[in-house]
């Protein structure tokens, strides 16, 4: 897509393209955008590349304490940041909406959303910033997709059913082979002033995204107040079976059931030994001297294409 992005950026002269190469070019491409003070900040890429330039821009202050809003492009391997904000299919369709929406006007399409502030596990110190946590199975299948199923070179939705199929005969029948998603380890789950969870989850969520693939509502009303929501499905066939019916009805979310964990806080801490988390397409681990630990930040405007 980047030689498609280039042309169009090329065409217009309102438009200020910068590109990298490497994470560690980010701050210095932010730094000389914010030179420029644009209406709007576009990033083009997937949930990576969101949170590489989200936690730049929450640590470098490079545009002091009004950042513009950012509009994502939806142009990676995983693009639900895009897809909560309303951007699907061609990016470039979804940069001719940005570009329409500075002309004539943010209001109505400014949204504020908490981003998730993590640190320990392999943080190296400084907190990183994002806004999608999947854990225990979930994180397990996402790397399994990422280095067995990628690489093979098929499409994304070709990857992605040939992913389920090997979960399924993983999960639901039980079967191990080294060519199949492994087992899910046990994990502890702390939220501040509610409560734990403890056991093994075939899906763990903590999000401040509003919705996710397949219509997943992540707005629940259990009782529990917070920006961070989570969603845990333990690793029972039956529980795997309700939530992967829902999920498919487009209800997953929208009310309990037996097996699914829904709830909402302030601060989650995630502990557990050798427990993987993926963080907007970056993994983590836990260990029992060093638990992951979740947090909301303020508020950070962002553009809705739906809104």
């Amino acid at each position: 897509m980047l030689p498609r992005i280039r042309k169009y950026c090329a065409e217009r002269a309102d438009i200020f393209h910068y590109e990298v190469e490497d994470v560690d070019q980010i701050g210095a491409a932010l730094a000389t955008i914010a030179r420029v003070k644009p209406q709007i900040l576009a990033i083009n890429g997937g949930d990576g590349t969101v949170q590489a330039a989200m936690t730049e821009l929450h640590h470098g202050a490079h545009f002091g304490d009004t950042p513009p809003p950012v509009a994502v492009l939806p142009n990676g391997k995983t693009n639900l940041i895009a897809l909560d904000l309303g951007a699907e299919g061609d990016p470039i369709a979804a940069l001719d909406k940005i570009m329409e929406i500075a002309r004539t006007g943010l209001d109505g399409h400014i949204v504020g959303r908490e981003l998730i502030s993590l640190s320990g596990g392999t943080a190296n110190g400084r907190p990183v910033i994002g806004m999608f946590v999947g854990g225990a199975g979930l994180s397990d299948t996402i790397l399994y997709c990422r280095h067995k199923i990628y690489p093979l070179g098929l499409p994304n939705g070709i990857s992605h059913v040939l992913t389920a199929i090997a979960l399924i005969f993983a999960s639901f029948l039980r079967i191990k082979a080294r060519f199949l998603p492994p087992p899910a380890r046990p994990v502890s789950i702390s939220i501040m002033q509610q409560g734990e969870y403890q056991g093994k989850y075939a899906l763990l969520i903590i999000t401040t995204l509003e919705r996710l693939l397949l219509k997943t509502q992540t707005n629940h009303d259990d009782g529990t107040t917070g920006p961070l929501k989570l969603m845990a499905v333990e690793q029972r066939p039956l529980a795997m079976m309700r939530a992967l019916w829902a999920s498919l009805m487009g209800k997953l979310g929208r009310s309990k059931m037996s097996g699914v964990h829904l709830s909402r806080g302030t601060e989650i801490r995630i502990e557990g030994a050798h427990s993987s988390v993926i963080f907007d397409g970056e993994l983590f681990e836990t260990n029992n001297d060093r638990p992951i630990v979740l947090t909301p930040t303020r508020p950070v405007p962002f553009v809705s294409l739906a809104a």
